[in-house]
């Protein structure tokens, strides 16, 4: 049989540190050296035990924020040969940009739903031990999402040309300053101006004032 996964857990709730603790155990794959409430406590054991992973959840105290995902980017500089576990009650896709910014070797990030299922977990955990990275289907989804709706994002329509124009526009600008700014005809600003109505589907009607229409459009997205 192979040696038993030495881990940390760090989570400030008692019954769900416990619960995860007695979970991995379980399995026999685990060695749980210990279970701590706090960051500080989490890179004190790192510093006090030889381990091959920790698990630790993203809001932690003093200040309940990301205090999860800066011991995670300490350890990963500091002990390379520790894989961390991040942990999170959402799927929030800033989180995951946080938290891999730096680089995935040796980082997971899953849903707290996981700890329910020890498979998923303790396959995790061997991962980053072996400095690969693991990410909850979840929340690649949202990541997907937020990816393909920023590709829809209106702006993305626009030339660079007429991307500088509006925003030249958001600046009020008239189409002769922004001619002269830009060293360009008044005609040429003109054209760049209607086709960016065009493109971001403003439509001539009385009721509408296209100019004041595509400016907000501008500061929405931009």
């Amino acid at each position: 049989m192979p040696e038993p996964l030495r881990i940390v857990i760090a989570e400030d709730h008692y019954l769900v540190r416990e619960g995860t603790r007695r979970l991995l155990e379980d399995s026999g794959e685990v060695r749980v050296v210990a279970a701590v409430g706090t960051a500080e406590e989490l890179l004190d054991a790192v510093r006090r035990f030889r381990l091959d992973a920790v698990i630790t959840d993203i809001r932690m105290p003093p200040g309940h924020n990301t205090e999860g995902i800066t011991a995670a980017h300490h350890i990963r500089v500091h002990h390379q040969d520790i894989g961390v576990v991040v942990l999170s009650q959402h799927a929030n896709e800033q989180y995951a940009f946080d938290l891999f910014q730096h680089g995935t070797d040796g980082l997971a990030y899953l849903l707290k739903e996981r700890i329910g299922e020890v498979d998923e977990l303790l396959r995790a955990l061997h991962e980053v031990r072996a400095g690969r990275s693991v990410i909850d289907p979840r929340i690649v989804e949202v990541l997907l999402g937020s990816r393909a709706k920023a590709a829809d994002a209106p702006l993305t329509r626009l030339s660079p040309r007429e991307l500088e124009v509006l925003r030249h526009m958001a600046q009020g600008k008239t189409n002769r300053a922004i001619a002269e700014y830009l060293t360009l005809s008044e005609s040429t600003i003109e054209k760049h101006v209607n086709s960016t109505f065009a493109k971001l589907g403003l439509a001539e009607e009385p009721q509408v004032h296209r100019r004041v229409s595509a400016v907000l459009t501008y500061l929405r997205h931009s």
